[in-house]
């Protein structure tokens, strides 16, 4: 088989070097080339049509986001951002996923020999996914439908955010307060949350979530998800009421979420327990106590992401008697989680990321839970 061509692109010559010995250390993957700098990158993009970009963040003479907007605009291909896992490149690193980076990195340390095996895992794992990854060209922010929940409040129903294949109008006012929306996802899965929420009126049932993200990222991806949302969006914490118009993180890599009852209540609890399905926080894990504590009060959404995480947990809820939604090919960035749960049979609605907001909604006003 062809062997998948990597351009790496990188301001420091040692991490240039490191990054191609990791890489080349592996079979079925080259580097054809490495740019100091985003001119350069642009000439070997030409000269050498790579399948896949390793891209630095900070760079000289034009910066790895301006680089990478300009690329997905005019160049779509797929690119693996390698970026310092701290708050500060947490952010940058989210707004590169925004503009179309398909996964992230953390940048390999100078003393990596302890770790090598590891590391190399990952990044060979993520070029390889990226490879194979649907990439899409970045759209003008200027020509997107405005976001109404940017304004806090509950929007009225608009034909602008419902697509052809979705339910009926509904009421925006929901009777019940018992309603939960467990969601999961992991590659793509940041901008796929995005989506969901910018659609969400203030007053929707309460959502938790968990996200295939790292520690340092948590509290910028929560805070950019506030942002855009009508509903308030948290970190979850121990003991936290779950409540409508307010959705629940799961923190990045310490902790698995869960829902547990409280009396009449529901409430998230954080479990600081071994990794599971190589994730922490596990998708599986937080459908599972929805299974067990919910049962048919709850509907489950599973989107883009690498691997099967979910796909047990979210068969648990099907079989519990919730509603269960899985993102479809065409539209996931990685069709690995969401397939896997389609295999498992624990989906009952295949929807593409622009119909699963109002299907959410739709079935959350209806009493018959099977109505299309």
């Amino acid at each position: 088989m062809a062997k998948i061509r990597v351009l790496v692109v990188d301001d420091s010559a040692l991490m240039r070097q490191m990054l191609s010995k990791i890489i080349n250390a592996t079979p079925d993957l080259e580097v054809v080339g490495t740019a100091g700098d985003p001119y350069i990158a642009k000439r070997k993009i030409k000269e050498l049509n790579p399948d896949v970009l390793t891209l630095d963040v900070e760079m000289p003479r034009m910066d790895g986001l301006a680089f990478l907007r300009n690329l997905m605009r005019l160049h779509p291909m797929p690119v693996v951002m390698v970026s310092a896992l701290t708050e500060k490149g947490a952010d940058t690193t989210l707004q590169a996923l925004e503009y179309g980076a398909i996964d992230y990195v953390s940048k390999p340390k100078i003393d990596i020999a302890d770790t090598f095996y590891e590391y190399a895992n990952e990044i060979n794992g993520k070029i390889r996914m990226a490879a194979e990854a649907k990439v899409r060209p970045l759209i003008d922010n200027k020509k997107l439908v405005p976001v109404l929940a940017t304004l806090k409040v509950a929007p009225k129903f608009s034909a602008d955010i419902i697509l052809e294949s979705t339910p009926p109008a509904f009421s925006r006012h929901f009777k019940t307060t018992e309603k939960i929306v467990a969601i999961g996802a992991s590659t793509g899965g940041t901008e796929a949350i995005k989506t969901l929420l910018m659609g969400m009126p203030a007053n929707a049932p309460g959502i938790v979530i968990s996200q295939h993200i790292p520690a340092a990222f948590s509290t910028s991806f929560t805070h950019r998800m506030n942002q855009i949302s009508a509903m308030q969006v948290l970190e979850a914490k121990e003991g936290d009421v779950i409540l409508p118009g307010h959705v629940y993180i799961a923190p990045g890599s310490s902790h698995h979420l869960l829902v547990v009852r409280d009396g009449a209540r529901y409430v998230c609890h954080l479990d600081d327990g071994q990794p599971v399905n190589r994730h922490r926080p596990s998708v599986d894990v937080l459908f599972r106590s929805i299974a067990q504590n919910v049962g048919p009060n709850a509907i489950g959404v599973i989107l883009t992401g690498m691997g099967d995480d979910g796909a047990r947990g979210m068969k648990e809820m099907h079989d519990a008697g919730a509603l269960t939604i899985a993102q479809d090919k065409e539209s996931s960035i990685v069709w690995g989680m969401p397939g896997e749960a389609v295999n498992w049979g624990g989906v009952d609605f295949i929807l593409p990321l622009q119909s699963i907001t109002p299907k959410i909604l739709f079935l959350c006003e209806s009493r018959d839970k099977f109505m299309q």
